[in-house]
């Protein structure tokens, strides 16, 4: 089990409030906004073709998944969290793609990033290239995902890191989305699956090695590809949610109608960044609320 690296930010942060405090630039109810705040907030952002997911927690932790294409995340980012705030404390790349990665480089540039998780695999592209780079300039821990792992962090909320189950630290695939970094966020009894572009060959592991069952929402695999979310594994997972992130008028025709028929054929509603913009879930007491903005 990972042991949670220390919330230095948080310090920094209420060192900040208390300064602006103290010359009145800030207001007692922006101090205290903080209460009313869910205990855990998921986004996923609408970044077009591309992935990103953002976890805020009521303490302050935050966990950016992906960055999509472009350096648009860095707005994302901007409209939801403080102002004054110039941290995160994770970061997951889930596999080296430029719809995943590169988001991640303007991020790695702009804020303080405690950790960085990610499979390690070898890919020969510029901007994965450039991504390890600043990496290693900002001297930034990074952790290789190589067997199933948890991370504790706020109030017992646990990201679970269910596969990949073995090293690929430098090996070269064939096909990269078969290292995907795959995980849950458990909170309140609640469970959030992200599958990354995880496609049906992981799907079919994760289900025969007992790793995943009845969870609430779906990230679905591979901007809703033909390549994932098969029938089989949805009738073990049951989500009750689905997202799909994909660009709106996007060249591969994502989602495909395999996907969309499978989700409904299971009840799921389905929600989708090219219709419905960035999605927004709080997790409060147990209690999901759903929110859009396009």
């Amino acid at each position: 089990m990972l042991k949670f690296f220390e919330i230095y930010r948080k310090q920094i942060i209420w060192a900040v409030v208390f300064f602006l405090f103290s010359l009145n630039f800030i207001t007692w109810s922006s101090v205290f906004a903080v209460s009313n705040a869910p205990g855990i907030a998921v986004y996923f952002f609408d970044v077009g073709q591309g992935d990103s997911e953002f976890i805020s927690a009521k303490d302050g932790t935050q966990i950016l998944i992906d960055g999509g294409p472009n350096a648009k995340v860095l707005s994302d980012l901007g409209r939801v969290m403080p102002y004054y705030d110039n941290s995160i404390d994770l970061i997951v790349l889930t596999h080296q793609h430029a719809d995943h990665v590169t988001g991640l480089i303007d991020v790695l540039r702009r804020y303080k990033v405690g950790m960085v998780i990610e499979n390690g695999a070898g890919y020969n592209t510029a901007e994965y290239a450039e991504f390890e780079r600043i990496i290693t300039e900002k001297n930034i821990k990074k952790i290789i995902i190589d067997r199933p792992e948890e991370l504790l962090f706020y109030n017992g909320a646990v990201l679970k890191f269910l596969y990949p189950e073995r090293s690929y630290d430098g090996e070269t695939l064939k096909n990269v989305h078969d290292a995907t970094v795959v995980s849950e966020l458990d909170f309140e009894g609640r469970k959030i699956l992200f599958m990354g572009d995880a496609e049906k060959n992981i799907e079919a592991r994760l289900v025969y090695e007992g790793a995943v069952g009845n969870i609430d929402v779906l990230k679905a695999g591979h901007h809703g590809s033909k390549t994932s979310s098969n029938d089989f594994f949805l009738n073990i997972i049951k989500p009750e949610y689905a997202v799909i992130s994909a660009g709106e008028g996007n060249r591969y025709g994502h989602p495909s109608q395999q996907t969309l028929s499978n989700l409904a054929n299971i009840g799921a509603k389905i929600f989708r960044t090219d219709l419905d913009g960035t999605i927004k879930l709080e997790i409060n007491k147990g209690n999901f609320v759903l929110s859009t903005q396009k």
